[in-house]
């Protein structure tokens, strides 16, 4: 899967907010991710962060520009690296997504795995959130057998696999009693739908994305009440 690997480029990595922490009017959040939160192949105002902002905006809800951690190729280990020498930055936030996993899937690595450094990358997520884990939010893994770029691979062992590790996130994220929002649905619907794929033929377009931001906003307004 050639558009996930690659060296981590500065440029990928969106964290250009002025950290204002003591503005309490605003609502801060931070997403955690890989090519899915970065929004590979799509403007940057298409991202989910982005869009889930503005829906709130909208609903005179003032929430500042997403900080967004993400790298396209990046395993529930790169993040982790990552963070174990960067910190986010401000030091606590409003709101924080975490969607990670599907390269884990991709490079055959094992769920054990993936399931113990997910623990991790969630117990970082809380902490972010100043320890309040209905602030977190953790999105299922997107399906990609039902893009084109999947057409000549085994499109049922890939959507069966990707099925396992959600069982794996979600279960985690229910035991550590944070809220769960599941996107695998809705990237299914790509199967016959091709508006939902980016012009890449792998990952969501924007209208994807707008989909899954309308899902999030009313578990960050329940969240924020």
């Amino acid at each position: 899967m050639q558009q996930w690997k690659g060296e981590v480029k500065p440029d990928t990595l969106v964290a250009t907010v002025p950290v204002v922490v003591n503005d309490s009017s605003q609502v801060s959040f931070l997403a955690l991710g890989d090519s899915y939160t970065i929004g590979q192949s799509v403007n940057a105002a298409d991202r989910f962060p982005v869009q889930t902002a503005k829906l709130l905006n909208q609903e005179k809800i003032e929430c500042t520009q997403p900080d967004i951690i993400a790298v396209s190729g990046w395993t529930t280990g790169n993040l982790l690296g990552f963070l174990a020498e960067t910190d986010p930055p401000r030091p606590v936030y409003d709101i924080v997504t975490l969607l990670i996993g599907v390269n884990n899937q991709y490079q055959n690595r094992p769920k054990d795995e993936y399931g113990r450094e997910f623990l991790l990358l969630l117990n970082r997520a809380i902490q972010y959130a100043g320890n309040r884990k209905n602030r977190v939010i953790v999105l299922s893994i997107p399906d990609y057998s039902v893009t084109p770029f999947a057409s000549r691979s085994d499109t049922a062992l890939i959507a069966k696999e990707i099925d396992e590790f959600n069982a794996v996130n979600r279960s985690i994220a229910q035991q550590a009693g944070v809220q769960y929002v599941d996107v695998t649905g809705f990237t299914r619907l790509a199967a016959n739908d091709p508006s939902l794929i980016a012009a890449d033929g792998l990952h969501p377009s924007g209208a994807e994305y707008t989909v899954w931001a309308q899902a999030l906003v009313p578990v960050i307004k329940a969240a924020l009440q």
